[in-house]
């Protein structure tokens, strides 16, 4: 499967954040897409999740050699701030998600084998979701992404304020997942990609730019990067 993206633009105002974005991505991979705050990866997941409409340009995927439109079922996203429903509890949005999704879910499992799955212990699992961590509001966000298993996982600065232990618990979580989909992982944290990411793109002059893997090992690699999204900031 290929996920593919085709002159991609967007403005607000004046101001070109996206100005040609041409990309396809392959399934069974994560992509770091690696770039500076405010470079406009929020702006391309949102574009791609239909939050906002691009100026210009499409996308589609590619299954066997046939071309469709992607649809909502298609696309997982999970945001730097979790959002759940703060008036259930987990099992109650667990229950929810579930009972409205089920004619999607290939496989559904007894609801504590998927708290097992996440780590989330059972003296958590009935409590108010407003009383959760923020990582543990995270794990549920990937939760329901897990049991969805969508074609396109958009994933928005998912790590960045987690603890070190959730962080290489949802590490895991993400490798076991990129089987059979297109996960594209946003962040500003060079080391983070390169350390969680098979291929690290880099958004900068509003372009995406496929970084060669040979390069990923070599000594001037990160100047080489750093370089070029310095470029953005007197851009």
């Amino acid at each position: 499967m290929r996920f593919v993206l085709e002159h991609i633009a967007k403005s607000y105002d004046k101001k070109e954040v996206l100005k040609d974005v041409d990309f396809t991505f392959e399934s069974g991979k994560i992509y770091g897409l690696l770039g500076r705050n405010g470079a406009g990866k929020t702006t391309l997941f949102n574009c791609l999740n239909d939050d906002i409409k691009a100026d210009a340009g499409s996308f589609w995927l590619e299954e066997k050699g046939d071309k469709r439109d992607v649809i909502p079922e298609d696309i997982g996203y999970v945001l730097s701030t979790p959002t759940v429903p703060e008036f259930l509890t987990g099992r109650e949005f667990l229950k929810f998600f579930i009972e409205i999704n089920e004619k999607y879910i290939k496989d559904i499992k007894p609801l504590d084998e998927y708290f097992d799955m996440m780590g989330i212990g059972p003296d958590d699992r009935d409590r108010l979701l407003k009383d959760y961590s923020h990582g543990m509001k995270n794990k549920m966000q990937m939760l329901i992404n897990m049991i969805a298993q969508p074609n396109i996982l958009l994933l928005d600065e998912p790590l960045t304020s987690l603890d070190v232990v959730v962080a290489e618990e949802m590490k895991t979580i993400l490798r076991s997942l990129k089987e059979d989909r297109v996960t594209i992982l946003s962040t500003h944290i060079m080391d983070l990609a390169l350390d969680l990411c098979d291929e690290i793109v880099l958004l900068h002059n509003g372009e995406l730019e496929v970084i060669d893997r040979a390069e990923l090992g070599s000594h001037d690699f990160k100047e080489k990067i750093i370089a070029a999204l310095r470029e953005d900031y007197h851009a």
